[in-house]
């Protein structure tokens, strides 16, 4: 998306089998709601980050090779922007949406809080006194989207908002790592991380 924020209503346009396979999980869920009444709700979550994060994801991997001084790969020239929300955040709104939520309905959850992906690179280095020259730009992936949005009015409704800024969830989350490298090392082992 451009412009503007996807809400829930908005039709589902899929750009990769990996977002297709998501948009039939979603179409799938809603169809067993309006055949058999099966109580679901769906929630559809922006980029999540924070502790106990599996190391292939954008901001473990930038943060695990920035302690090891090796280069940081971001995709393009880095504009790309994503959603960012903090992981206990969106781990309230789907308890809320579980509890308080309409059966049958679908929920975005997001931080507000859009990042050009080179700027979250530049201030994980910056938390961990790395010098921004491990920045290094490769190849995008096909079919990989500019720019995720979430509109959150509706489950505002329900009486949610994110607590934590983007900057707050990160420095949390990139301490997390420094200190907790017992539980990212061990899964590291044959993959291409480092």
């Amino acid at each position: 998306i451009s412009d503007g924020s996807f809400s829930e209503d908005d039709v589902l346009n899929p750009s990769s089998p990996y977002s297709a396979s998501k948009a039939g999980a979603d179409l799938l869920t809603i169809a067993y709601y309006k055949t058999y009444g099966l109580d679901t709700v769906i929630t559809r979550s922006s980029n999540n980050y924070g502790p106990y994060q599996y190391p292939e994801k954008l901001i473990p991997v930038l943060i695990i090779r920035a302690l090891h001084d090796k280069p940081l790969p971001i995709y393009g020239d880095g504009s790309n922007i994503r959603d960012w929300i903090y992981v206990m955040d969106n781990c309230e709104a789907i308890d809320l949406v579980r509890r308080k939520g309409r059966k049958g309905e679908i929920y975005n959850i997001a931080g507000n809080e859009e990042r050009r992906n080179i700027d979250v690179a530049k201030l994980i280095l910056k938390y961990l006194n790395k010098p921004e020259s491990l920045i290094n730009f490769v190849k995008d992936r096909p079919g990989h989207d500019f720019r995720y949005s979430l509109n959150i009015d509706k489950i505002k409704s329900l009486g949610w908002k994110p607590e934590f800024t983007f900057e707050e969830g990160l420095k949390r989350t990139v301490e997390w790592y420094v200190n907790n490298k017992w539980w990212w090392e061990k899964l590291l082992g044959g993959e291409n991380v480092l």
